[in-house]
Parts: C-alpha cells; sequence; structure tokens
C-alpha cells in the first residue's frame, strides 16, 4: 500500500487525460488549491472591472453634461444656478468647492445684483487654488478606489500559477523516482496537469492588467480635465475683476 504521503508522487496511472477537463478532475489537492485561489483572484478582478467600467463611463458622461452647462454660462452667477440642476459628478464638486470657499471669502458677490467685491488678495486666491487642488485629490482617490486590488491579482495571479507549476513537476519527478519509470507516458500527464496552473495564472493576469491600465489612463484623463477646469475657475475670476 502507498504512504499517503507519498500518493501525489506516484506516476500516472490509467487511461491518459485528453482534454483540460480530465487534468482538472485527476488534479493533485495542492493543484487543486491554487486553482481555487485563482478562481476566487478571476471573479473578484471582472466584478471590480465591471464595477469600475460603470463608474468611469458615468463621471464621463456627468462631465459632458456639466462642462456643456459651464460653456452656456456667461458668469459664475450664471454657473451657480445652473450646477444646482446638474447630477453629482467630480467636475461639480470640484466647481462647488471653489465657489463655496470664494463665498466665504467675498459672502454674497454671487447673488443677482449684488455688488461687486473688492478683489482677492494674492494669500486669499493662492489658499483657493489650495482648496481646488485638494478636491482634486478627493475626487482622483475616490475614482482610484479599487484599483490597487486589481494590480495586485494582475502581479501575484501569474505567480500563483508558477508556483502550482513548480508543485506539479516536482510531484512528476518524484513519481518517477518512485515508480523507476521515466517513459514519456508516464512525465507526459503530470508535466501537462502542471502546467494547467499557469495557463489559468495568465488568463487570470492578463484582463486584469490590460484594464488596470486602461482605468488608470482614464482617471488620468479626467484629473487632467479637473486640473484644467480649476485653472479656468480662476481666470474666470481674474477675467470678471474679483481677483
Amino acid at each position: 500500500m502507498i504512504p499517503p504521503t507519498m500518493a501525489a508522487a506516484v506516476p500516472f496511472q490509467g487511461p491518459p487525460p485528453q482534454s483540460a477537463l480530465d487534468m482538472l478532475i485527476g488534479a493533485s489537492i495542492p493543484t487543486l488549491i491554487v486553482l481555487g485561489v485563482l478562481t476566487v483572484g478571476s471573479f473578484a478582478s471582472w466584478v471590480l472591472i465591471f464595477k469600475k467600467s460603470r463608474q468611469l463611463r458615468s463621471v464621463r458622461l456627468q462631465g459632458d453634461q456639466f462642462l456643456e452647462q459651464m460653456e452656456k454660462a456667461q458668469r459664475l452667477e450664471e454657473a451657480n444656478q445652473a450646477i444646482l440642476y446638474l447630477p453629482e459628478s467630480p467636475y461639480g464638486r470640484v466647481f462647488r468647492q471653489g465657489l463655496n470657499f470664494f463665498n466665504e471669502l467675498r459672502p454674497g458677490s454671487l447673488r443677482e445684483g449684488a455688488v461687486q467685491a473688492p478683489g482677492l488678495s494674492l494669500t486669499q486666491l493662492e489658499a483657493l487654488r489650495l482648496v481646488l487642488e485638494k478636491e482634486e485629490s478627493v475626487e482622483r482617490d475616490e475614482l482610484s478606489h479599487g484599483l490597487s486590488w486589481l494590480a495586485v491579482i494582475a502581479s501575484v495571479s501569474p505567480l500563483l500559477g508558477l508556483m502550482g507549476t513548480v508543485i506539479g513537476v516536482m510531484n512528476s519527478f518524484l513519481g518517477i523516482t518512485t515508480g523507476g519509470s521515466a517513459s514519456i507516458g508516464a512525465v507526459a500527464p503530470g508535466v501537462a496537469e502542471a502546467l494547467l496552473t499557469t495557463v489559468v495564472g495568465l488568463a487570470v493576469a492578463i484582463p486584469a492588467a490590460i484594464f488596470y491600465n486602461h482605468f488608470v489612463s482614464r482617471i488620468n484623463l479626467i484629473s487632467g480635465e479637473l486640473e484644467g477646469f480649476s485653472s479656468e475657475f480662476i481666470g474666470t475670476l481674474a477675467r470678471e475683476g474679483r481677483v
């Protein structure tokens, strides 16, 4: 009788596997554990991918609506009224944060018919710029939430697959030693099973890496638009004599 500790090292017996499903059914416990972890990682990555895709698509549509309304507004008072009817978005929150801070510095200056208040000093203008930058950073962090896990899955999955392959190859060579047979028929099934984890690891990692880089580029684009809009906001203040 074969000791339990040597069960994984026994050379392949019975009919050879004809498909990946056959290899999966006859896989050893370490291989099944690695495949199970990779399956969980794949499920988590696709949940993140669909969630982040929907979020960024929504932000893109909200940004188009916001910029369209801002182009129609001739003055800050009109823009202040227009934003009340727009859905929440990173663009709107940055703009609202800037308006609120300006209102704190010059109370009532954005009301219709208000007397033109003195312009902001350089110190106040720099404080306004810092407030806008802080809000931009908050919005970027919110958009980037969850992407770190996508990066972890993309980088760790191939390593897990490689680990499963190494364990499987080790078991195959131990099986050769135990059974005393080094024929291709005795070694090939075990090596093929070992390579299965590498294939699955790459199948999990490749989509995660592709979408991670895609999302990062889109977030960078949105962040650039927010920075540009903040500069335009300060430029509008200067054009209207509020600086």
